[in-house]
């Protein structure tokens, strides 16, 4: 079996971390199938909604520590510094896709989550968790500064003061006290996690699509813009919207008392 999984079931595409019993810890060859996969779904129009979860009873302990070790002791500890750094520049692509590609991204968060690992689904625009999985930023236990955007994301989502004690002091956070701090949208008991997940990714994924992703760009330029530019951008495209195939069907089924089907067009 291929250490990361890509399967589609209709509209939705889940992308499966699968090296269980390495709590799915991804190795140097995996970052560039992850990052292949998520630029696939990116571009694909039947998909609607992304899900990134991981296999077993772990989501991802980020980057495969046993490997770093491996290539410490490798000739590869001699690769010039510029290489190394395109090469990590290459694979944090991943965050950046699963961040402003045009559909939603659903990080389900199955079991624990740790360095890259949790970087990753603080890049999705949503997170479900495990209430009693945990999560961690971790890479103050290796002496690493993190990658994959994880400082950038948490920042955002819970602010500077609660971002920085989680980096310098990377103490294990519970499904629950991730969720009442706002790192996740949502933590349900185990027994319930597909029922809730499933009952997400079939309202997004058989949704309008093409809305979402203009919804996306609006929530995405909030993050740093000024008020006029979110205006332009917003007032742009809300007159697109009325376009659409999906806005014209959503409209006629209100009048109609009925629930929509949406394309995605």
């Amino acid at each position: 079996m291929a250490d990361i999984e890509l399967t589609k079931n209709g509209r939705i595409a889940t992308i499966t971390l699968n090296r269980p019993e390495a709590r799915n810890a991804v190795t140097r060859d995996g970052w560039m199938d992850l990052l292949s996969m998520l630029q696939d779904v990116a571009a694909d129009d039947e998909i609607g909604c992304v899900v990134l979860t991981g296999a077993g009873d772990a989501f991802s302990g980020g980057g495969d520590v046993k490997d770093m070790v491996a290539r410490l002791k490798s000739t590869e500890e001699d690769a010039p510094i510029d290489e190394q750094q395109k090469f990590i520049r290459h694979i944090v692509e991943s965050s950046r896709l699963l961040h402003t590609m045009p559909k939603p991204t659903i990080a389900a968060i199955n079991g624990a989550a740790a360095g890259a690992g949790l970087s990753l689904a603080l890049a999705c625009d949503m997170r479900l968790m495990v209430e009693d999985a945990k999560l961690t930023t971790a890479f103050g236990n290796i002496a690493l500064s993190g990658d994959f955007g994880g400082a950038y994301f948490l920042t955002k989502i819970v602010g500077t003061a609660k971002a920085r004690e989680m980096f310098f002091m990377p103490l294990p956070m519970t499904g629950k006290e991730a969720a009442e701090a706002g790192v996740v949208n949502r933590a349900v008991p185990r027994d319930q996690f597909d029922a809730v997940l499933g009952m997400i990714t079939q309202h997004i994924g058989n949704g309008p699509t093409k809305t979402y992703d203009f919804m996306k760009r609006n929530l995405n330029l909030a993050l740093n813009s000024t008020l006029d530019d979110y205006f332009d951008q917003e007032t742009m495209l809300m007159t697109l919207s009325f376009t659409f195939e999906d806005h014209r069907e959503a409209a006629t089924a209100f009048v109609e008392k009925r629930q929509p089907k949406f394309k995605g067009k």
